[in-house]
């Protein structure tokens, strides 16, 4: 299209930081196209791929809202940077465990896990549910409160100092209490 040659892409984009909506979404409509093309890189993403492109929408909306051609990079260039780093952030998060508030943390005795996957009878799923309770029932029993919460935090992800922040303790005392674990563990024979 003519209509977005270089000087006209550079004042639809002055437009829609601007605040003019009409222009903003003239800016969107034509650059989706960069968003689908980085979304199709994580295919393979646990993602959905809406919420790929949607999260590389986002970065579009920054791209357009933030681009300063008298920086050099032509816009779809930083575009394309834009939307890539929206689209790893929210991968990044995703994968991030971190962000499990302490009240969302199931205790042991509360967890159920599925096991039908990799299993091939009934039977082995029922082994393997008593092995998880059997362990849920030994560490409730050699384990105090609080080691079988710092524990619980530290399976799902958690640094020694998120945990710490969590608990309110140190760092130290968070790293004394998986030692103990460890210590404990490495005694009971199941």
């Amino acid at each position: 299209m003519s209509e977005f040659d270089k000087k006209n892409v550079d004042e639809i984009l002055s437009s829609a930081q601007s605040g003019d909506d009409f222009h903003l979404e003239i800016a969107i409509r034509k650059f989706r196209q960069y968003v689908e093309v980085i979304a199709s890189k994580y295919n393979e993403s646990p993602m959905e791929r809406e919420d790929i492109i949607q999260e590389g929408m986002i970065g579009l909306f920054s791209a357009i809202k933030t681009y300063d051609n008298t920086k050099g990079a032509s816009f779809k260039t930083y575009a394309n940077t834009c939307i890539d780093n929206s689209i790893q952030s929210a991968l990044r998060k995703y994968y991030r465990l971190k962000d499990i508030p302490v009240q969302q943390v199931i205790e042991f005795a509360e967890e159920e896990i599925p096991l039908s996957n990799g299993f091939d009878s009934a039977e082995d799923i029922f082994i393997a549910q008593e092995s998880v309770s059997l362990l849920t029932k030994v560490l409730q029993e050699n384990l105090s409160d609080f080691e079988n919460e710092v524990l619980g935090l530290h399976i799902v992800g958690c640094s020694y100092n998120e945990i710490a922040k969590r608990l309110c303790k140190t760092p130290k005392a968070i790293d004394n209490a998986l030692q103990r674990v460890r210590r404990k563990l490495a005694e009971i024979s199941l």
